[in-house]
């Protein structure tokens, strides 16, 4: 009976051993994967940063943005882009876009590479202006591509005089 009890003792003892020996495992294996997990996260993000260098090198990018002021006698419907007379993007607005360049959002709307030289660029706005009717304007800009970026922002601008929407198409420098 006595060695049945030893028995058991031991058995209990060792088991003990082994689930707390397990537990410092599971415990450096977790430390482990989290270390390993940060490391994935890193190289992902110098990576991403990394194909947008080569995608999109600085001395070859244009960058074109939208914006809106209060938007009082223009609901903006869509813009249509052309670059040297070939469409380039286009973008339908929602609700909750409209609300949000009132509020003075700045929407990225489109990015890519073009060659130095020259260039122009035209925007199509549709949407509704005053009166409900149907409203239909272009804009654009002819401009020298030369080393280094180069973004526009093309702006809708309510003019309170002549109570119609000015479209303008500004140069960043």
């Amino acid at each position: 009976m006595k060695s049945l009890s030893t028995l058991f003792l031991l058995i209990v003892l060792l088991q003990s051993t082994l689930f707390a020996s397990e537990e410092i495992v599971v415990g450096n294996l977790s430390e482990r994967t989290d270390d390993i997990k940060a490391q994935v996260i890193e190289l992902n993000r110098d990576l991403f940063l990394l194909e947008e260098d080569l995608l999109h090198p600085v001395s070859t990018r244009i960058a074109l943005y939208v914006s809106m002021d209060f938007g009082r006698f223009f609901k903006l419907e869509a813009v249509k882009l052309k670059l040297d007379g070939k469409p380039i993007t286009s973008f339908l607005y929602t609700e909750m876009d409209i609300e949000a360049l009132k509020r003075g959002a700045i929407q990225p709307l489109y990015q890519d590479n073009i060659a130095s030289g020259p260039h122009e660029l035209v925007a199509f706005f549709t949407g509704i202006g005053t009166h409900n009717r149907a409203y239909k304007r272009a804009v654009s800009i002819k401009f020298e591509k030369k080393e280094g970026e180069k973004s526009f922002e093309i702006q809708i601008v309510d003019d309170a005089s002549s109570q119609q929407p000015q479209f303008k198409i500004r140069a960043w420098d």
